[in-house]
């Protein structure tokens, strides 16, 4: 666990008007926002792009929240990781795979919105591992997560 996921953690415990819902409640409504905007609410309404991006969200927030929504975001990134890092593109580092998979999230138009949700909780995983320009992505969604959590 490093220093910033437990500074989060104890700002998201000390209360405040969510109650101190903590990264792992966050991450779980993250979550229900995102299924709910993919089984068609007439409340969320989700696009190419609000969709990986909630994906990615959720990666970060999961990836921090340990237990089975932990589980299943590292799952998540394991095909990304397997298909792009593993050789299959030659000898692609953990941020190559986070640029790549960000391309494939943003650029192509997707009729199942399902597509850019998936890669998007692998590629906030691969973002808390790439370090570099992606640990300032990770690193900005768990400060908005303290932010919220600190109202």
């Amino acid at each position: 666990m490093n220093s910033l996921t437990i500074a989060t953690d104890v700002v998201l415990a000390a209360g405040g008007g969510l109650g101190g819902a903590g990264t792992s409640g966050i991450a779980l409504t993250n979550g229900i926002v995102l299924l709910a905007g993919l089984r068609g609410s007439k409340r969320v309404k989700l696009n190419r792009d609000k969709a990986g991006g909630l994906g990615i969200g959720l990666g970060v927030l999961s990836a921090t929240a340990g237990a089975a929504l932990s589980q299943l975001s590292s799952a998540a990134a394991e095909i990304p990781k397997s298909l792009i890092a593993g050789g299959t593109f030659g000898n692609m580092s953990l941020g190559g795979t986070a640029l790549a998979l960000t391309a494939v999230i943003f650029l192509f138009e997707w009729k199942k919105l399902w597509i850019p949700a998936a890669l998007g909780i692998g590629a906030g995983v691969i973002y808390a591992n790439a370090g570099g320009i992606w640990g300032i992505v990770y690193n900005g969604i768990l400060m908005a997560a303290n932010a919220v959590g600190a109202l």
